[in-house]
């Protein structure tokens, strides 16, 4: 049983007891805790619980996570107006209860729902903690209000909350370091547990959803109370909230790619960018007087991406996709006034999303805890696909399997075309030199053209797509660090060649990646030569030589080709087929993806993967497979046609024969008597492991059915033997029977350590690559001369992995014996 449910609660105990104290004191002249100790603590306190969430037991996964991770993004906007309150930034009473109040409102609503989905659920400790947290959040509304409810109410809840959490959090320590002997009473595991892990199972969805939906509720939170009276005015200290939902929105949607959840992951990284922009502007007092206005093309095309996602999102679940109209009319509205946020239209859509997103997290957070679920018409749009001979939706276990072996997360291409094309049109709107940041552009341009796609290409990377990834992160580099230095006015008062060097080299790295999408496809390709364009604008704004009207047409070829690539990604990871294909290579290179049509990729880490391979070996074919040391290239011992084909798909040299690998001695256990008795206790204590032997050939070799494949097998003296430490490898072998094993490179070459290398050198000469990703080791396995071990001596033939020592000391031991 894990750990981390403990910790999580250890740590809301330690919160509610700092707060606890903090507001029994508050009465008094000087507080104990001074402010700015008393934010620091939080915000410890909410990394911990932002830890104890993501690691969370698997049992109860919903709620605690829900829990652990609300609390924390409420701690850490809480603790940072505190910081800012104990060094003077909100000295105003009316300025530091504008800041509180917005997120006091959302985590009372939100915490509410937790707890009654927790009560329903049967979490009830959970559901206690959250009860009342929210309602110590609502009694410090009311507490900032009137001075006729005291802080003693706000006190007393978090005392409950440090009291339970404690217990149980000690009592489930108690539990594991005894070894399940003794237990609190109450807090004894087992007796639950097997109707909660059945209850567990039973649900469905997307367990990042519902704090991204809190994270929804928190930002609309900030301008709906502005509109609606709540609060007097917008102030700097609201931007903790603001920036905390940003930040841990951008966490979600990281979880939500390992959650294999692409489109609400992709939701929530154009979410994040709001926040983003919506705390950027509430900072303008600092540089300017006036309020900043907004580029009205980039909010067209905001509301387009938006609908266009909710239009697909629809397809998985019909109240999640009209959940994003909010979001087209809330851009829409941004749109129409030039204000943006600081106006009556966005903050009344605000007022908007704050209910549905509080309604959306009911939904969620009940349907994936519980076995009855509230009905989102998800069952109604897969069967009315089904009847559709054009449109067919991707559907199981591999639906996220990249094209070379697996991941751990979805793929992220969506998100990183979208924030290309968001960046490129936030260019449109020209600033004033001397008030450049009088346009709010930073926030898009350094937001979705540089993080994100820094996500999106860290994404990519994890996914085996090497140029993918490099591209997304070089461009997401330019985005930031240009971006800020137009669009942030750090030019200062000369423009020469000198600021453009920078932007030159960027231009020279982008012209390699064009080149190498010459061999991946043609929107790629255009992709990235369209891209030049946009470096030319920054090139051209350095050197101030920008002709007029540049900028918009540079955004619009480049948007256009983006927006396809996003339609393309969209459509591909959604119905099966290529309804928007990405094209083809424009170049050609033979033994460069050679093999696309041909050889299978598989995962390793799958049985049945390992027994498809198997039946491959056994029809005569021949595959790339990982060991405990590199890939190798095996067919099996009773094929000779595989075996000679393995021997020919690599130019096999003379002086490097081809090994056999087994799964246990009992394979060579009929022909024991033909080795000597040194010989075999000295393969059994060296086995398995990353050592060959090289023994005598004798009659032996006719035991394991190798026939016409022996001419193609070791020496005619000799033949190296191993079995591998490796559980894949041996489970093959058991399916197969003993292998004729090479290294799986061209001779001469060096060896492959990844699945990505076989398929690039042999992807068109084999029938399958079994792919586990980098292999464990970078060296080859240890060959030992056994051929006069008898004497007492044996010999190196290669020092692989297991150093020459560590070989002698085995001898050593089984001569002794």
């Amino acid at each position: 049983e894990s750990l981390h449910s403990s910790i999580g609660l250890l740590g809301i105990s330690a919160g509610s007891l700092v707060l606890a104290v903090h507001f029994y004191s508050l009465p008094r002249a000087a507080p104990l805790i001074p402010s700015t100790v008393l934010g620091v603590l939080l915000l410890i306190l909410s990394s911990l619980l932002a830890y104890a969430g993501i690691r969370r037991s698997p049992r109860n996964a919903s709620v605690f996570l829900s829990l652990c991770l609300t609390i924390s993004v409420f701690w850490c906007g809480y603790g940072v107006i505190f910081v800012l309150e104990g060094q003077g930034v909100l000295n105003d009473a009316g300025d530091f209860r504008s800041a509180m109040v917005p997120g006091l409102v959302t985590f009372t609503l939100a915490l509410l729902i937790i707890a009654v989905v927790g009560f329903l659920c049967r979490e009830v400790v959970l559901a206690m903690i959250a009860s009342a947290v929210s309602l110590a959040s609502a009694h410090e509304v009311a507490m900032l209000y009137s001075t006729a409810f005291g802080s003693s109410a706000v006190a007393c809840n978090y005392m409950i909350v440090c009291l339970v959490g404690g217990y149980f959090a000690l009592g489930r320590i108690l539990y594991f370091l005894n070894k399940e002997k003794i237990a609190l009473p109450g807090t004894d595991l087992a007796k639950n547990k097997t109707h909660k892990q059945v209850q567990s199972t039973s649900g469905s969805g997307s367990h990042f959803a519902v704090v991204g939906l809190i994270l929804n509720m928190l930002s609309a939170s900030v301008f709906g109370c502005r509109l609606l009276g709540i609060t007097g005015k917008l102030v700097i200290g609201q931007v903790p909230w603001l920036w905390a939902a940003g930040i841990y929105q951008i966490g979600i949607c990281i979880l939500s790619y390992r959650a294999m959840d692409a489109l609400m992951a992709t939701f929530f990284g154009f979410t994040s960018i709001l926040k983003f922009a919506e705390g950027y502007c509430l900072l303008y007092p600092i540089w300017q007087p006036e309020e900043p206005s907004f580029p009205t093309p980039f909010l067209v095309v905001f509301s387009i991406l938006f609908a266009v996602l909710g239009l697909f999102l629809t397809l998985k679940s019909p109240v999640d996709g009209l959940y994003l109209l909010f979001y087209v009319a809330y851009c829409i509205a941004l749109a129409c006034h030039p204000k943006g946020f600081l106006e009556g239209g966005p903050q009344g859509m605000d007022v908007a999303i704050f209910v549905g997103s509080a309604l959306m997290t009911l939904i969620h957070l009940y349907n994936v805890k519980a076995s009855a679920k509230i009905p989102t018409g998800k069952d109604a749009m897969k069967a009315l696909l089904a009847r559709s001979s054009f449109l067919k939706l991707r559907e199981g276990t591999d639906l996220h399997t990249p094209y070379l072996g697996y991941s751990k997360y979805a793929d992220a291409e969506v998100l990183g075309y979208a924030c290309s094309v968001l960046a490129s049109f936030a260019i449109t709107m020209p600033g004033d030199p001397q008030a450049p940041l009088a346009v709010v552009v930073i926030p898009w341009v350094v937001v979705a053209g540089g993080v994100l796609k820094l996500l999106g290409g860290s994404v990519a990377f994890a996914r085996g797509k090497t140029l993918e990834s490099s591209a997304f992160i070089l461009y997401g580099v330019l985005w930031i660090v240009w971006g800020l230095t137009r669009y942030g006015g750090l030019y200062g008062t000369t423009r020469s060649f000198h600021a453009a060097v920078g932007i030159v080299a960027f231009m020279l790295f982008n012209g390699f990646i064009v080149f190498c999408t010459l061999f991946l496809n043609i929107t790629w390709f255009f992709y990235s030569l369209t891209f030049f364009l946009i470096t030319v604008s920054f090139l051209l704004d350095s050197i101030h030589a920008l002709p007029a009207g540049y900028d918009v047409a540079a955004t619009l070829i480049f948007g256009l080709v983006s927006f396809y690539c996003f339609l393309s990604a969209l459509f591909n990871s959604i119905f099966e087929g290529s309804c928007l294909p990405m094209g083809r290579p424009i170049v050609q290179l033979r033994g460069v993806g050679g093999g696309t049509t041909k050889c299978l990729h598989l995962p390793a880490r799958k049985a049945s993967s390992v027994k498809r391979i198997a039946d491959i070996l056994k029809n005569g074919g021949t595959c790339g497979i990982p060991t405990d040391t590199v890939y190798v290239l095996v067919a099996a011992c009773n094929r000779p046609d595989a075996v000679e084909k393995a021997h020919q798909s690599k130019h096999q040299a003379q002086d490097r024969p081809m090994s056999l690998w087994i799964s246990s001695l009992k394979q060579l256990e009929p022909a024991k008597h033909l080795f000597t008795p040194l010989l075999w206790d000295f393969m059994e204590s060296a086995w398995p492991s990353p050592i060959s032997l090289v023994v005598p050939r004798g009659e032996w070799v006719d035991f394991l059915g190798m026939k016409d494949s022996a001419i193609y097998v070791g020496t005619p003296q000799s033949v190296a033997i191993r079995i591998p430490d490796c559980s894949v490898t041996t489970h093959l072998i058991d399916l197969v029977g003993p292998i004729v094993v090479t290294s799986a490179n061209p001779t001469g070459e060096a060896d492959t350590t990844h699945h990505n290398q076989v398929y690039a050198k042999l992807g068109d000469k084999v029938d399958a690559v079994l792919c586990a990703g980098p292999s464990p080791e970078n060296i080859a396995s240890t060959v030992v001369d056994c051929t006069k071990i008898d004497s007492g001596n044996i010999g190196f033939f290669r020092v692989g992995i297991i150093p020459k020592s560590q070989v002698l000391q085995i001898l050593e031991q089984v001569q002794k014996k």
